[in-house]
């Protein structure tokens, strides 16, 4: 029996059941201790929440998933890392009756009134929480990531400063005349759909880290409520009050940061607007007459940036990917001969075998002694069993593929045992077996495709929260309705994009179309950080639908979910290159987004412009240069008339 709301309860549960709703929710969270609990509460798994009660009030929660109905249609839970709902009406499930009065009873509530300090330890996994001076009465684990960005949106209700005998701990301050004063001016203007607290907090706690960006944000929305809000004469009139806050905010701000003037110049503000988007159709592959034709008689590829050009520009065709790939993934260095290439393959093979061997040959006694391989080994088992089941190469019973598959992550850890094994990891590595059909060569090409994405696998998820900021910027750049929309429905932070940028949109895509959209990205053109174009182009196709239906947090996550397998690999290919040039033709490019993509910040006016740029074709055989040439109607960088006789 399932129980979708409140109304759906027993009466006997609605007399002690208060309507609450989530502002924030984490999936896997581990109930380590807990005092005055019994100890068959504790080790259980569960989901921790930040709780908006009735009267106002919040709280954090931790609830056992015997109590948490899943819908596994609309978010797969392996990729539920961090789930943020916007005042979503919590839903439950199981026996309504004792089973459901049993487990509510188990749920710990922590007020944030009551809430003195907590402790953030073990790389950021675990939190402890205490509302007595000293004692910590709840310990939490977080197994999926860490605590980072449970603790971000805790901040964002409590105010909280680090102690001096440990950076770890903090103690949470209680709020002051000057900023309920703050509370109380915002509120009156009115022009925050959250909270106004937790502005405030937002505000304060901001300032002293990001004084720039923390005025801005404040004063993009006054602005649109003093020059665009309905008032006398088409405008509304500022009271003293929120004159003299703007006056102190500008004060603040020119405190802490400089500003270049000149006598000679005027800076007018005009909303920036972005040329036109160009169409650009895809190419043919590099077929295997144009791959022959590109090497020397030695063995050697002569026009490395031809063959990425090409790459680019159509993919490669499927009959050579097995040797293309090898060179894209840097298994295979692009100026080695034939006969060079034949010696490193057999000095590769070796080497995989050694740190094979290392893992293989370890007794029961030993990983009892070694936990972290122990956990590895257990988490590498566990997804090795469910990861593309329903394809062929890897269904059935008793597969010998999925061995092998398990053979390679688990000498991956031993080749890199500071990064280990990490989720997600499987979907990597799946169709690079499935072209290779080997295990060395799958093997080397994993590592070489890990170099690449390496940081998405990082335990403190820098390099993911990292990819996410830049993400957000370019939307704002690029489609800045849609952005607008999605920061006024909680989902500004873009982490519905998670799972596309973690393993490079591979289950978005067919086996067939997600090695055409690797081996372009590969490629490294046509600047850095080209997947998030390809998340740009992606949310631009969907931006009527998300914004004329009004989508909030859970509806974006569920109609970006559900785009898996529906998407032309083609098409998207095209459109984020079309936003690339029109990025790069803007005339009001800001260095912020130069800096994304990899492009030359702007020139200052007294720096001479220097000679065109050459480059090396990786094979130290000479310089070749870059030249601009028209295909098909449209103006195309290649890098050599060789490349440009290849695309004829």
């Amino acid at each position: 029996m399932s129980c979708s709301s409140v109304e759906d309860l027993p009466e006997q549960c609605k007399l002690t059941h208060k309507i609450t709703h989530d502002l924030f929710t984490q999936d896997g969270v581990l109930l380590k201790a807990s005092l005055g609990r019994p100890i068959t509460d504790l080790n259980s798994i569960g989901m921790l929440c930040i709780v908006q009660n009735m009267d106002g009030s919040k709280c954090i929660e931790w609830r056992p998933n015997d109590l948490i109905t899943i819908d596994s249609d609309t978010q797969d839970q392996e990729w539920a890392v961090v789930n943020t709902i916007g005042r979503r009406q919590r839903t439950l499930s199981g026996n309504m009756t004792s089973d459901y009065e049993a487990a509510r009873a188990r749920i710990i509530r922590i007020p944030l009134d009551e809430l003195k300090s907590f402790k953030v330890s073990r790389n950021n996994q675990q939190m402890q929480f205490s509302t007595k001076q000293g004692v910590w009465q709840n310990t939490c684990y977080f197994q999926h990531g860490n605590a980072e960005i449970f603790l971000s949106y805790l901040k964002n209700h409590v105010k909280t400063a680090k102690t001096r005998h440990d950076r770890n701990t903090y103690v949470v301050v209680e709020p002051n005349v000057e900023s309920q004063v703050l509370n109380k001016s915002f509120a009156e203007l009115d022009i925050f759909t959250e909270n106004t607290t937790d502005v405030v907090w937002n505000l304060v706690s901001n300032f002293k880290q990001r004084p720039y960006e923390t005025t801005m944000e404040a004063f993009s929305k006054l602005t649109d409520i003093v020059y665009y809000g309905e008032g006398v004469n088409g405008k509304r009139e500022m009271s003293d009050e929120v004159a003299d806050l703007l006056t102190k905010s500008m004060s603040a701000l020119e405190d802490t940061t400089s500003i270049a003037r000149s006598e000679e110049y005027e800076v007018i503000n005009v909303k920036p607007t972005l040329p036109p988007r160009p169409s650009i159709p895809r190419g043919t592959p590099l077929s295997t007459e144009k791959w022959d034709g590109l090497q020397d008689p030695e063995g050697r590829i002569t026009e490395v940036e031809g063959v990425k050009q090409l790459i680019f520009r159509g993919g490669v065709a499927h009959s050579i990917r097995h040797s293309v790939w090898k060179y894209l993934l840097d298994y295979y260095p692009w100026k080695m001969t034939k006969a060079e290439l034949k010696s490193l393959h057999k000095k590769k093979t070796e080497e995989y075998f050694s740190m094979k061997l290392q893992w293989r040959s370890m007794t029961e006694g030993q990983e009892l002694r070694f936990s972290e391989y122990r956990d590895r080994k257990s988490l590498v088992e566990k997804d090795v069993n469910r990861t593309d089941r329903t394809h062929p190469f890897f269904a059935g019973d008793n597969n010998p593929n999925l061995v092998v598959l398990q053979d390679i992550l688990m000498t991956y850890v031993m080749y890199n045992f500071d990064l280990g094994y990490v989720q997600g990891m499987s979907d990597i590595l799946a169709p690079l077996l499935l072209l290779m059909g080997n295990e060395v060569d799958s093997f080397w090409c994993f590592v070489g495709f890990m170099e690449k994405i390496s940081s998405n696998f990082d335990m403190d998820q820098a390099g993911m929260k990292q990819q996410l900021l830049n993400l957000q910027q370019l939307m704002a750049f690029i489609t800045p309705d849609l952005a607008k929309h999605l920061a006024s429905k909680d989902s500004g932070n873009m982490y519905f994009c998670f799972r596309w940028l973690l393993v490079w949109f591979k289950r978005e895509f067919s086996h067939r179309d997600i090695m055409r959209l690797w081996e372009v990205l590969w490629t490294g053109l046509p600047c850095a950080n080209f997947h998030l174009l390809i998340c740009v182009a992606i949310l631009d196709a969907e931006k009527d639908v998300l914004i004329s239906k009004d989508y909030g947090f859970t509806e974006v996550l569920k109609h970006v979910n559900d785009l898996s397998m529906c998407l032309d690999v083609d098409i998207i290919l095209s459109t984020a290159e079309g936003i690339y040039h029109q990025i790069v033709s803007s005339p009001h490019l800001s260095d912020q987004i130069r800096v994304i993509l990899g492009l030359p910040l702007a020139l200052k006016p007294d720096v001479p412009e220097t000679e065109p740029t050459t480059f090396s074709n990786g094979n130290d055989i000479g310089e070749t240069e870059e030249v601009t040439l028209e295909y098909n109607g449209h103006e195309i960088s290649v890098v050599t008339k060789t490349v440009w006789a290849l695309l004829a």
